[in-house]
């Protein structure tokens, strides 16, 4: 087997290999794109260990609305990576948004509020990094977009605004961004834009589904990589591949 062919994972974050040294796209939109069958939670663990590796002086800033710090310490520790020290090292901000409540609908208050004090706290911090000497990429990630509208009180248009106030980092600073979110919870004509509108924005697609033979004990899904042109009316599936995925080593 050829083991020097990047996986699709790296692919989607990779850009070019010169000799041994590996270097990082910037400005990618990659959208993680899962099922309740098959988690793709491990896709964001994956770019997590990818973006903060010794050798590198990437940073990541993480939006988690999903889980506690401690579980992705946890499972990255199992990864070789240690994310209290990358925190330490400021490589890694980590934003805590469980707690998240937007105002009411019913308030007097706009109820994006919350998500605009979010993005100020974002943009600072990426404009802090992109201040300091050497060259890094700043990757955004979102785990998961379909919390994030809950904590939005259900208003899909406000997590778009904010979306969009990440995406024009990719502009501005050459930030990467990378969201997770779940396909099939968007089935009706009311929430379709909201995932419509990701996958425009995306340079990436990875979807994990289920495979069509059903679950089996070392295969449980396959993942699908579009790989998108620059226009986006244009769209073309570039590759396609089959990726076998463990679940002892990446489900916790």
């Amino acid at each position: 087997m050829d083991n020097s062919r990047p996986n699709l994972l790296e692919e989607a974050l990779v850009e070019d290999v010169i000799g041994s040294v590996k270097t990082q796209k910037r400005g990618r939109v990659v959208v993680v794109e899962d099922c309740v069958e098959t988690s793709a939670a491990f896709v964001l663990h994956h770019f997590l260990k990818r973006s903060l590796q010794p050798d590198s002086s990437d940073v990541v800033v993480f939006i988690a609305f999903a889980h506690p710090f401690s579980h992705y310490e946890r499972i990255l520790r199992k990864m070789g990576c240690n994310l209290a020290v990358q925190r330490k090292n400021q490589r890694f901000l980590f934003l805590d948004m469980l707690m998240l409540e937007c105002p009411d609908r019913n308030g007097g208050e706009a109820k994006d509020d919350g998500l605009l004090t979010l993005y100020g706290e974002i943009e600072k911090a990426v404009e802090i990094y992109s201040s300091l000497e050497g060259s890094r990429t700043i990757t955004i990630m979102i785990d998961d977009v379909s919390l994030m509208e809950v904590a939005a009180n259900g208003s899909s248009n406000h997590v778009l605004d904010f979306l969009h106030y990440c995406y024009t980092l990719k502009a501005k600073y050459g930030c990467s961004l990378v969201t997770l979110n779940h396909e099939d919870i968007y089935s009706s004509a009311n929430t379709l834009p909201l995932i419509l509108q990701l996958e425009y924005l995306a340079d990436v697609i990875i979807k994990a589904e289920p495979l069509a033979t059903g679950l089996a004990s070392d295969v449980h899904g396959q993942e699908c990589k579009d790989d998108y042109a620059v226009l986006p009316a244009k769209n073309i599936m570039a590759k396609l591949w089959e990726h076998r995925c463990n679940r002892p080593k990446f489900g916790f």
